[in-house]
């Protein structure tokens, strides 16, 4: 049988969070085709700065194989899954690398904070709280970014003591957000495509009484409504279960 939809990701080479998370909530009838970007050699853990940049750089500049590849499947839409190539290119400057990636696949194309910042939009969402996993560089990235969108930031907290974001947990990723979160926020984002997220979500949301949103969540959300599927998925937060 043919699939209602085929969505397309552009995953980092190192990610074990992506597909596993995109797996968990994707709706029957949604088939989700991955592929690797090229990252560089280096020995720093992926949570390093000058590691990350490095890879953000080179996921950009050894694009064309992956893409070309992934386009091989006739996807509905595309996603680029690292909310962190964003921030380093910054608020308004996006356009062209999201021209790139839907020239290379030959679909519509779609950025993970482009992803977030639509989800936060339909929610509603002036007033943010952000919770980051990344160096303190990054994170200024990060803060400067979403302030840049139009966005208040109340409420930001970065997850101290990472290693390398890959091997973090749900528990962590929970704590980010109840550090992050300010009684003044009106939803809170935890950043980040490497960061396990979406078994905590519903969890966050009864706690802490507001919307909670992910970036792999948001990823989804927006991929499945671009790809003409706009039917609740329950488990995985308000953004969501809400069709």
């Amino acid at each position: 049988m043919s699939p209602r939809a085929r969505i397309g990701v552009l995953v980092p080479p190192g990610n074990p969070t992506v597909e596993p998370e995109l797996y968990r909530m994707a709706p029957a009838g949604v088939s989700i085709h991955f592929a690797r970007l090229q990252g560089p050699p280096s020995d720093e853990p992926a949570g390093g700065a000058s590691g990350m940049e490095e890879r953000t750089r080179a996921y950009r500049e050894g694009l064309d194989g992956p893409a070309q590849a992934l386009g091989e499947v006739g996807p509905a839409i595309v996603v680029l899954a690292h909310t962190a190539s964003s921030y380093a290119l910054g608020w308004g400057h996006e356009q062209p690398l999201v021209d790139r990636v839907a020239s290379l696949c030959r679909a519509p194309a779609l950025l993970a904070a482009q992803a977030v910042r639509t989800a936060l939009q339909h929610l509603g969402v002036t007033r943010l709280a952000l919770g980051t996993p990344y160096p303190e560089s990054i994170s200024r990235q990060g803060h400067a970014y979403w302030e840049a969108a139009g966005f208040q930031l109340v409420g930001y907290h970065r997850l101290a003591g990472v290693v390398n974001i890959y091997d973090e947990s749900e528990e962590r990723a929970a704590e980010l957000a109840r550090q992050a979160d300010t009684p003044d926020a009106q939803a809170v984002l935890i950043s980040g495509t490497g960061l396990p997220t979406v078994g905590v979500l519903e969890r966050l949301e009864r706690e802490l009484g507001k919307p909670v949103v992910s970036s792999n969540q948001a990823c989804l959300w927006r991929a499945l409504r671009l790809a003409g599927v706009g039917e609740p998925v329950t488990g995985f937060g308000r953004l969501l279960r809400e069709a």
